[in-house]
């Protein structure tokens, strides 16, 4: 499994997003800018996230993106399948594949299940709320010790 640009530019969007909210529309021109993202690759990915609800738009003048939810409601985890797909480690664990002909005799099976289960609790474990930082209220820095002490 390798999370693609796709997966990463879009917890990015959502992060700036939510570090950025004021109560209003936040244009993407300016997501763009502070993402160092092109606009276009910004508009393909928001469609996506806005086709799914994770985010509302309004077009014209006061116009932009915001989210749907507090910070603390979106898991990594979801936005992850949402734009990847499922984040299964092997092919056969991948929602609708076809079935194994090996699957009752793989020795392994398990195995990727495990690993499956574990990548899926990992990213459910985190919210977009953990991922943002605010360097200006020493109140709201986010203790970030536990992401790398859960592996």
């Amino acid at each position: 499994m390798t999370i693609s640009t796709k997966g990463r530019y879009a917890l990015r969007i959502i992060i700036d997003l939510a570090e950025n909210d004021n109560g209003s529309y936040i244009p993407m021109k300016q997501v763009a800018q502070r993402q160092r993202l092109s606009l276009k690759y910004l508009e393909h990915i928001l469609s996506i996230l806005k086709q799914n609800n994770i985010v509302e738009g309004l077009h014209g003048k006061g116009g932009g993106y915001k989210l749907t939810r507090k910070p603390e409601e979106y898991t990594v985890g979801e936005i992850l399948r949402l734009v990847e797909g499922d984040l299964a480690p092997v092919a056969c664990l991948e929602c609708g594949a076809t079935p194994c002909e090996n699957m009752e005799h793989c020795r392994t099976l398990e195995m990727w299940k495990g690993l499956h289960n574990l990548i899926d609790e990992y990213f459910d474990g985190i919210t977009i709320r953990d991922l943002m930082q605010d360097d200006t209220d020493p109140s709201k820095k986010v203790d970030r010790s536990f992401l790398a002490a859960s592996l």
